[in-house]
């Protein structure tokens, strides 16, 4: 019963603490995060190749740049992607877009076997349908599925 006492504890603790300030700090980064997370999703979305699903797909990798700069590139883009999929796991149970967030993490990550999963999440009907209606917005082709 301890346990439960120390939480309900830190919970009037806390309840006594807020003010409004700080209930309008954590809604305004809320709202920053939700807008932030679908820029990013219309970005990567309407980015990708129409045939990026598809299993003709090749990956185009440039070996002209200096080595520094592919390595920086790889680690930041993993990074953000691995961001992505955690906000995304949060986004899930809170307001804000959690399955595309997750997707477009996938996308930018490089792991083996991330493209079975890429597939599964992208072949939900109605996450297929949202993201090729985007993609026609901005006047680009649907995605090509297997």
């Amino acid at each position: 019963m301890d346990f439960f006492g120390a939480i309900w504890e830190w919970l009037v603790q806390y309840w006594q603490a807020l003010t409004w300030s700080k209930i309008l700090i954590g809604l305004l980064i809320t709202v920053v995060s939700i807008v932030v997370s679908y820029g990013l999703i219309i970005f990567g979305m309407v980015k990708i190749p129409a045939d990026y699903f598809s299993s003709n797909y090749v990956r185009n990798i440039s070996d002209d740049q200096h080595f520094s700069l592919r390595w920086g590139a790889f680690i930041i883009k993993n990074v953000v992607g691995f961001l992505l999929i955690v906000a995304g796991a949060v986004m899930i149970v809170t307001p804000g877009p959690g399955v595309p967030t997750i997707l477009l993490g996938l996308i930018m990550m490089d792991i083996p076997g991330k493209r079975p999963l890429e597939a599964k999440l992208i072949q939900r009907p109605a996450v297929l349908s949202a993201v090729n209606d985007l993609r026609a917005r901005y006047n680009k082709p649907p995605l090509i599925m297997d």
